[in-house]
Order: C-alpha cells, then sequence, then structure tokens
C-alpha cells in the first residue's frame, strides 16, 4: 500500500490475523535498543516473535514493518478500558530510543514531527477517540515503562491527537480513601492488579515530574478530573 507518510518497508514475518476485531486503540513503544536497525532486525526475527505495525527513527524515518489491518504482535500481556487482547485491537508504533535499561534520553523533534501526521492518519482512518491512544506502561504498568516519562505527550494533545494533562483541578482531592482511587483507576482504563504499579504508570503520563507509586492528593485530583472530562464527552 503506497503511503506518503513511510519511507519504506520492512516486512516482518511477525503478525497474524486481527480475527474480526476493530482497530480503536494506538499503543506507543520505545524500542529500549540503540540503534534502529537493531530494533528492525530483531522484530523481523521470526525467533523473537515481536514487533509493531511501524518503527520510526530518532532521524524521522518511517518503517512499516506489518500492514495496519494485521495483528503484530507488540502489546503482549495487557489491559485497557476493560480488553486483555490489545494486540487484536490495536496498532503499534515503535520509536526508536535506548531506554530506561541503555540511557533513556528525550525524543528528537525530528521523530515527533514523523509521528504527529501518521498517528493523525491512523487515528481518522480508525476513528479512534484521544483516551485510546496510550503508552505500552499505561497497558501493561507491571512490565513496562515505555515510551517513559520524557515522552511529550503535551505535543501530541496539542494535534487534538492524545488527552491532555487536566490543568484545572475543578473538585480537589475527591476519593476519600485509596480502594476508592483504585477503582476509579480501573474505570479509567488501567489493570489495577499490582496497585503500585498501575500508580507509577499513571504518574509516568500524567504527572512525569514524580513517580514513586504512590496514591497522593494530586494525582487523585488529575484521576477524577479525566473521569470528568471522559463524562462530559471531552475524550474524543
Amino acid at each position: 500500500m503506497a503511503d506518503e507518510l513511510v519511507h519504506r518497508e520492512v516486512p516482518s514475518p511477525n503478525w497474524n490475523e486481527r480475527g474480526g476485531e476493530r482497530v480503536s486503540i494506538v499503543v506507543l513503544h520505545y524500542t529500549d535498543l540503540l540503534t534502529a536497525d537493531a530494533a528492525i532486525e530483531r522484530m523481523c526475527d521470526p525467533e523473537a516473535e515481536v514487533s509493531a505495525h511501524y518503527l520510526i527513527s530518532e532521524e524521522g524515518e518511517v518503517v512499516r514493518l506489518v500492514a495496519e489491518d494485521k495483528r503484530a504482535w507488540h502489546a503482549g500481556v495487557s489491559y485497557w478500558r476493560g480488553h486483555a487482547n490489545v494486540n487484536s485491537q490495536s496498532i503499534g508504533i515503535e520509536l526508536q530510543n535506548p531506554g530506561h535499561s541503555n540511557g533513556y534520553r528525550s525524543f528528537p523533534e525530528a521523530q515527533i514531527e514523523a509521528l504527529v501526521p501518521l498517528l493523525h492518519r491512523i487515528v481518522k482512518t480508525h476513528d479512534i477517540p484521544r483516551a485510546n491512544v496510550v503508552g505500552h506502561s499505561d497497558i501493561a504498568p507491571a512490565r513496562k515503562l515505555d515510551p517513559g516519562e520524557l515522552f511529550p505527550w503535551e505535543r501530541l494533545a496539542e494535534y487534538h491527537l492524545a488527552l491532555p494533562r487536566p490543568e484545572k483541578l475543578e473538585l480537589g482531592d475527591p476519593f476519600d480513601n485509596d480502594g476508592a482511587f483504585y477503582l476509579a483507576l480501573e474505570r479509567f482504563g488501567y489493570d489495577i492488579s499490582d496497585g503500585h504499579k498501575a500508580v507509577e504508570a499513571f504518574q509516568r503520563r500524567w504527572r512525569p515530574r514524580k513517580i514513586d507509586g504512590e496514591v497522593d492528593g494530586e494525582i487523585r485530583a488529575i484521576l477524577f478530573q479525566l473521569l470528568l472530562d471522559r463524562d462530559r464527552g471531552r475524550t474524543r
């Protein structure tokens, strides 16, 4: 399929059919490897059994590995908004970055400039709501950190491609106890089976300046505002 946003194609053997599931989620990852070529090699290795639909290098090169109508193997064991079979419903985009294990660093401007139009085309084509543009850590909080606290979610929010961090917290700290917070966190979309890790993932996305896995008044207020905005229809 011709696509002016894709610079080259390197077909990966690591995919299967979606099984009739509609695409409704985009998952952003980092490669956790030192080079884009190393990431491509791994995602094209049949023994690795991992892949994504796209990889974007730090220089902004977009490489398609798996067609969007096929099921890539990028999410692993995951959960989002009641759905445990995330691979079947999602498109995965890998961003070249050494990751937390290899010297995690900010994402270059060229990389984000390549991501924005690609993501815009994907969410428009599949009618994906902003609330379903997520990081790997959002859908697998017990296992994953990517794309991490340095990822510029606000840049995507500026283009209406992801939810913005709430600026106005209308009701302060609304939850009576931590149990109520965890139930609300699950309602928003997160797997709360490991509560500490779920809170870390929430903080990494919504309050990256402090990630400690502890429930505090600020993150309770942020979560409540996110739910309030969703109930008002502000997550499309």
